[in-house]
């Protein structure tokens, strides 16, 4: 399996635990903006780093164009984002099989909004299975129509099922708070659920759902 790690620009307060060490995940990096500065602060070496660097002073610029052996310079004012074209090379490029994003929540919340929606946009939906977000204190997954067996991570607590777009047919067969053929036109977070075991089943027909672990 061909795992890809994405790093964004988002706060540092808000990293995922393993990012203290980087170099123990598995796969490789594609860095966006301040993401490439970041990392290589820690010691790893993304494979190709892409945006605009208007985030960065003319040392950390000179410091990671010595580094970096790809980057892809784009222009400030564009149609894409630099998370948008970060996760394109994963997909695309790299023909991921599993992409991890970090640092793609918290901080700003129309950055936040942008990339919790990009999962939706048409060139990135055939690929939601293989997507995933994860900050210090949330892990968010997205799913297409279907029946699916979560596993509860060890140090979550919460659990939030999420329709992104009009979703028929939810049904949450075994968690806490349970859910039978619900159907919504609007995006609505059904929060602070809880897993029962050490797994949770759910289903449904039409839609994408956002599935969000998370711990206080």
């Amino acid at each position: 399996m061909t795992r890809i790690n994405v790093l964004v620009g988002g706060p540092v307060s808000e990293w995922a635990p393993e990012l203290a060490q980087p170099e123990m995940i598995d796969g490789q990096w594609v860095t966006a903006d301040r993401g490439t500065w970041r990392l290589l602060q820690k010691g790893v070496t993304p494979v190709v780093s892409v945006g605009d660097f208007d985030s960065l002073t003319a040392a950390e610029r000179t410091t990671v164009q010595s580094a970096v052996k790809d980057i892809r310079s784009v222009q400030a004012e564009k149609d894409d984002t630099d998370t948008q074209l970060a996760l394109s090379i994963a997909l695309t490029e790299f023909n991921a099989d599993q992409v991890v994003l970090y640092g793609a929540t918290g901080g700003r919340l129309d950055h936040f909004l942008a990339n919790l929606f990009m999962p939706l946009e048409t060139r990135f939906k055939p690929f939601l299975d293989r997507l995933e977000m994860r900050d210090r204190q949330n892990t968010i997954q997205f799913y297409a129509p279907g029946t699916y067996q979560l596993q509860k991570e060890a140090d979550k607590r919460y659990l939030a099922f999420v329709p992104l777009v009009p979703t028929t047919g939810l049904n949450l067969i075994d968690e806490k708070y349970r859910l039978v053929d619900y159907q919504t036109q609007v995006p609505i977070s059904w929060a602070s659920n809880e897993f029962i075991g050490e797994t949770g089943q759910f289903s449904f027909e039409t839609g994408v759902v956002a599935v969000i672990q998370s711990k206080d």
